[in-house]
C-alpha cells in the first residue's frame, strides 16, 4: 500500500511534467502525421496539375497542327484546278506557304513524267527568304523526290503523313517538319503529293511560357524519343535536358505500346546537382504520336509545406518552458492545423472537381424531366476539334425554369475556362435572384473583372414560370431563339444588349413573352448557321427556319426536335469536318390540366384580426383531407406567416387591401400513380413583394423572441414541395404546392364553397 501511495504521491508532484511530456508527444504527433498528410495531398494535387497542363499543352500543339493540315487540305482544290497548267503550281505553291504563319515552304511533288515536256521530275516549289517569297523548281537529280521519305510514304499509305522534326540546314529556318497529303485524280489514281513545311521553333518557348513552379519545365519528344523542344538552355542545362529524356525513353522502351494517349511519372535524382523530382510523360493522341513530359522538383513542391513543418516543431519547443503556456499555445495550434488541414482538403477538392467541370457540368434531360410534366427540354453540345468554348444550362427552382445558353469568342483553351467561368457564374447569380436582366449585369461584371484578353462571351438568358407560362428573358449579343407555337415558327424579338466581358457598366434590357400550353423554344449558337458543307456554303439562317417549319407540330419532343435538327444539319454537311461548337437547346411549354377534387376561398382583409378567420380556414381545408394533427398544424401557422407577411409588407400603414387564400386538390391527369396535390395560392394586389426573397427565421431562437412572421417561408420550404412567386396584372401571387397521398375530400357543400 505505502509503494502504491508514493507513485500516487509522485505522480501528483510531477503531473504538470507528464501533461508537458504528454502534450509534447501528441503534438509531434499530430505534426508528423500532418505533414505526411499533406504532403499526400500536394502529390495528388501535383499530379492532376501535371495531367491538365500535359493536356492543355497537347490541345495547343494539336490545334496549330489542325489548322496547319486544314490549311494544306483547303489548297488541295487550288492544286488540282491548275493542272492542266504546270507553270500555275508555281503560284498554288506561293499560296499555300502564305496560307499559314508557321509554313517556311510549300511544294507540290507531281510524280515521275507526268509532265513529259518538263522531264521525270516536277517539283515548283515555294519559300520564304527574309521577307521575300521565292520559286523555283526544285525536282531533279540531285533532288530526287520520288525517292524521299516525304513523297513515298504518302503515296505507299495513300493517305496524309506528318515528317519526323529535321533540322532545316539548308533553308536556315531551325527545326521544322513536313506535313504532305496525296492529290487523286477523278478516278482516285494518285498524281502527286502537295507538302507544307512548318517551323517548330515557337514549341520552347510556348511549352514553358507559363509555369507552376519557376525550376518545372516541359519537354516535347517525337514518337522514337528524340528531342523537338524544351526550355531555354540559360534557363536549363543540355546535359539536364537529355537526362531527363534518356530516363523517359528508358521507361518507354520497357512497356512501349501500340496506340496513344498512355500517361506514366518517373521518379529521379538530378544528375548535376542530386535534387530529386518527377517527370510526368504522356503521348499525344492521334499522329503525330509526340510525347509531352512536365519536369518538377520536391525542394520547390514541398518547399512551403517543410518549412511549416520546421516552424510548428520549432513553436512546440519553445511552448515546453511554461506549462500554462504551452497548454494555450498547443491548443491553438492544434485548432488551426486542423482548420488548415480541412481548409486545404477543401482547395484540394476544388481543384480535383474543376478538371472535370467542363465535362460534367452540362445537365441532362433525365434529370430535370423525370418528376415534371409542365416543361419538356434538353440540350446538346457537339464540340468541333478544339476544346468548346459554347455552354447551355437548365434547371428548376420555385416553379421556375432557368436556363441559358451561349457561345464564348476565339477558340482552345481560353474559351474553354471562359465558358466555365461563366456556367459557373450562371449557377451561382440565379440561386436567389430570377431577374435575367440583374442576372446578366453580374455575369458581364464577372466576364469583365481581369479580362485582359478582351474576350467576350454572346449569351442569352431566360425564366420561364412554369404555373403561368411567363417568359423573362434578356440577351447579351447572341442569336435570337425561335418561337414554335402549333405550325407557326417566328424569331424571339429580343433587345440587341452587347455580349458579356466588353463594359462592365451596360445596363441589360429585360424582355417578356407569353407561352401558350404546347409552344416551344429553340435556341442555337452560331455554329449551327454557320456549318459548311463540302462546297464551303453555310447553313444559314434560311434554311434553319425551313427546318423548323417542317417539324412545327406540337407532338414532337425536345429531344426529338433536337434530333430532327441534328439530322437535317448532318445531311447538309455531309463529309465536310465541322469547323465551330454547335450548341442547341429545344424547349417545349407542356403544363397538364388536372381534375380538381376540392377548391376552396377566403377573403381577407389585411388586418391582423383576420389571421383567426384563416386560421379556421385552413383548419377545416386540413381536417377534410385527414391531415394528421402535427402536418396539419405546421401547415396552418405556415399559410399564417405567409399571410401576416403580405399584411405587413404588401400594403403601406393605414392602407386598406385584401388577401385571397385560394385552396385546390387537384389530380394531375399524367400522374398513374394517382397522386395529388394541394395548392395553396396568396393572391394580393398590394405592392410588389417577394416572401421568398425576405430573411428566413432563426429557428434557434425561442418563440418570443422570434419576430412574427419571420417563420413563414422557413415552413414553407421545410413543408412544401414547392413555392412560387409571381407578379400578375399588378398582383403578388403566392403559390404553395404539396402533395399529397390518394385521398377523396368529402364533397363540398355550396355554401363552403367561398368563405
Amino acid at each position: 500500500m505505502k509503494a502504491l501511495a508514493g507513485v500516487i504521491r509522485s505522480f501528483r508532484e510531477h503531473s504538470s511534467l507528464y501533461v508537458i511530456l504528454t502534450a509534447a508527444v501528441l503534438l509531434e504527433l499530430v505534426s508528423g502525421i500532418q505533414y505526411f498528410y499533406t504532403r499526400g495531398l500536394l502529390e495528388d494535387e501535383l499530379e492532376s496539375h501535371a495531367e491538365s497542363e500535359l493536356t492543355t499543352k497537347a490541345i495547343l500543339i494539336k490545334g496549330t497542327l489542325n489548322a496547319a493540315e486544314n490549311a494544306l487540305s483547303d489548297h488541295v482544290w487550288d492544286a488540282l484546278r491548275n493542272l492542266e497548267k504546270p507553270d500555275s503550281l508555281f503560284h498554288v505553291a506561293e499560296r499555300l506557304t502564305i496560307a499559314h504563319p508557321l509554313f517556311v515552304s510549300s511544294a507540290v511533288a507531281m510524280r515521275a513524267d507526268y509532265y513529259p515536256d518538263r522531264g521525270r521530275w516536277f517539283e515548283p516549289w515555294a519559300g520564304w527568304n527574309g521577307d521575300t517569297l521565292r520559286t523555283e523548281q526544285i525536282g531533279g537529280a540531285d533532288h530526287d523526290y520520288l525517292s524521299m521519305t516525304f513523297y513515298t510514304s504518302v503515296v505507299e499509305s495513300d493517305s496524309a503523313r506528318w515528317s519526323p522534326p529535321y533540322q532545316d540546314e539548308k533553308g536556315g529556318h531551325g527545326l521544322i517538319t513536313t506535313y504532305a497529303l496525296p492529290l487523286h485524280d477523278v478516278s482516285g489514281e494518285v498524281l502527286g503529293v502537295l507538302g507544307a513545311d512548318m517551323s517548330l521553333n515557337w514549341l520552347g518557348d510556348t511549352l514553358n511560357n507559363r509555369r507552376k513552379y519557376n525550376s518545372s519545365f516541359i519537354l516535347l519528344l517525337t514518337e522514337d524519343g528524340h528531342l523537338i523542344a524544351g526550355p531555354d538552355e540559360k534557363k536549363v542545362s543540355r546535359d539536364r535536358v537529355n537526362a531527363i529524356v534518356d530516363l523517359i525513353n528508358d521507361s518507354t522502351k520497357a512497356h512501349w505500346r501500340s496506340d496513344s494517349g498512355r500517361s506514366d511519372v518517373k521518379p529521379f535524382r538530378d544528375i548535376l546537382d542530386g535534387r530529386e523530382g518527377f517527370a510526368f510523360y504522356a503521348f499525344m493522341k492521334g499522329r503525330p504520336y509526340w510525347q509531352l513530359a512536365l519536369v518538377s522538383y520536391d525542394e520547390e513542391v514541398y518547399g512551403k509545406l517543410n518549412r511549416m513543418s520546421l516552424n510548428i516543431l520549432l513553436l512546440s519547443l519553445a511552448g515546453l518552458l511554461l506549462l500554462g503556456y504551452i497548454l494555450y499555445r498547443s491548443a491553438r495550434n492544434l485548432r488551426r492545423l486542423h482548420a488548415a488541414s480541412v481548409e486545404k482538403e477543401r482547395i484540394n477538392g476544388e481543384l480535383r472537381i474543376a478538371q472535370s467541370i467542363q465535362m460534367e457540368m452540362l445537365p441532362t434531360h433525365d434529370q430535370l424531366v423525370a418528376d415534371r410534366h409542365d416543361i419538356d427540354v434538353t440540350g446538346t453540345l457537339e464540340p468541333a476539334k478544339e476544346v468548346g468554348g459554347d455552354l447551355y444550362d437548365y434547371f428548376v427552382r420555385d416553379e421556375k425554369l432557368f436556363f441559358c445558353i451561349g457561345d464564348v469568342s476565339g477558340k482552345g483553351v481560353p474559351s474553354a475556362l471562359v465558358m466555365a467561368v461563366i456556367h459557373a457564374f450562371f449557377r451561382s447569380s440565379t440561386s436567389h435572384d430570377a431577374n435575367p436582366s440583374r442576372i446578366m449585369k453580374k455575369l458581364n461584371e464577372a466576364a469583365c473583372e481581369g479580362n485582359g484578353s478582351n474576350m467576350f462571351v454572346t449569351f442569352f438568358v431566360g425564366v420561364l414560370d412554369l404555373p403561368t407560362g411567363r417568359l423573362r428573358y434578356c440577351n447579351g449579343g447572341h442569336d435570337h431563339p425561335f418561337v414554335i407555337n402549333g405550325t407557326e415558327v417566328r424569331e424571339l424579338q429580343a433587345t440587341a444588349n452587347l455580349p458579356l466581358g466588353l463594359f462592365n457598366d451596360f445596363d441589360y434590357q429585360m424582355q417578356e413573352e407569353q407561352l401558350t400550353p404546347g409552344a416551344a423554344l429553340f435556341l442555337y449558337t452560331d455554329g449551327l448557321t454557320e456549318a459548311r458543307n463540302p462546297q464551303r456554303e453555310l447553313f444559314g439562317e434560311k434554311r434553319l427556319l425551313q427546318a423548323l417549319e417542317r417539324m412545327a407540330t406540337p407532338e414532337l419532343t425536345a429531344p426529338q426536335l433536337l434530333e430532327n435538327m441534328s439530322r437535317c444539319v448532318s445531311a447538309f454537311v455531309g463529309e465536310a469536318e465541322q469547323s465551330d461548337d454547335l450548341t442547341m437547346l429545344a424547349i417545349r411549354y407542356t403544363p397538364k390540366s388536372g381534375h380538381t377534387l376540392l377548391h376552396e376561398t377566403i377573403t381577407l382583409k389585411n388586418e391582423v384580426a383576420e389571421v383567426d378567420r384563416l386560421g379556421a380556414f385552413v383548419k377545416s381545408l386540413t381536417t377534410r383531407l385527414g391531415m394528421d394533427k402535427s402536418l396539419a398544424s405546421n401547415l396552418r401557422l405556415a399559410i399564417e406567416e405567409a399571410v401576416v407577411n403580405v399584411i405587413d409588407y404588401a400594403y403601406p400603414t393605414e392602407t386598406a387591401g385584401k388577401v385571397t387564400v385560394e385552396a385546390d386538390v387537384q389530380e394531375d391527369e399524367s400522374d398513374v400513380s394517382g397522386n395529388q396535390h394541394l395548392c395553396i395560392r396568396i393572391i394580393d394586389n398590394g405592392v410588389a413583394f417577394d416572401p421568398t426573397e425576405a430573411t428566413q427565421a432563426d429557428t434557434t431562437l425561442s418563440a418570443e423572441d422570434r419576430p412574427i412572421g419571420g417563420l413563414g417561408i422557413f415552413l414553407m420550404r421545410e413543408l412544401m414541395d414547392s413555392i412560387n412567386y409571381e407578379r400578375v396584372d399588378g398582383k403578388n401571387v403566392l403559390t404553395l404546392i404539396h402533395k399529397l397521398k390518394n385521398t377523396q375530400p368529402r364533397p363540398l357543400s355550396p355554401e363552403r364553397e367561398e368563405i
